[in-house]
């Protein structure tokens, strides 16, 4: 809905209008851009900080990179997955600037398995909701590679150059990662 200038309110713009205002520094759209998207990027940011302050901090920092960076977004693909992938990199940068993969442990033989529940299992009693809560609710090293392999889709040679840890580091913290949510899930 956009509402004409002069009536007391701005007028929005459409996606294309915000990034090329955007491209302009214009802080007009720069705030459009950022009330659209700020919600959606903050539960980005949740995902993998697991905390709403922390969250914050790392959404003000994407916001940063994506007004600096902008002028990179070729416009193939949708705008919004751009952003996403700006984001999911800000908070590694941040999870890798504070240690949280510190003591990450490698397994060598870690089966590539998926959650292993069933159509009758708890996992069917828990919403989208109850789901992102206890995905959040994982230790650090568990949330950060299971949301890149489980909802960003990476492998495990790409989460392994991302948070500069090997690959069998990164299948160790995904099976044990599945194993504690399990654990969760079936507490429901």
């Amino acid at each position: 809905m956009q509402r004409k200038m002069g009536e007391g309110s701005e007028k929005f713009l459409t996606e294309r209008e915000l990034i090329d205002g955007c491209r302009r520094n214009d802080r007009r759209a720069q705030k459009q851009l950022y009330d659209l998207y700020a919600p959606r990027m903050l539960a980005v940011c949740m995902r993998y900080t697991g905390s709403r302050e922390n969250a914050k901090d790392v959404m003000q920092e994407g916001f940063l990179t994506v007004f600096d960076k902008i002028g990179t977004y070729k416009g193939q693909g949708s705008f919004e997955g751009w952003m996403r992938r700006v984001f999911a990199n800000q908070s590694l940068m941040y999870i890798r600037k504070n240690d949280a993969l510190k003591y990450a442990d490698e397994i060598d033989s870690v089966p590539e398995s998926g959650l292993g529940l069933e159509s009758g299992d708890p996992l069917g009693a828990l919403g989208a909701k109850e789901i992102m809560e206890l995905i959040s609710a994982m230790p650090a090293g568990f949330r950060s590679v299971f949301n890149l392999y489980v909802l960003e889709g990476y492998s495990h040679q790409e989460i392994a150059e991302a948070l500069g840890i090997t690959e069998g580091s990164s299948r160790s913290q995904l099976s044990r990662g599945r194993i504690w949510l399990q654990e969760r899930i079936k507490k429901f």
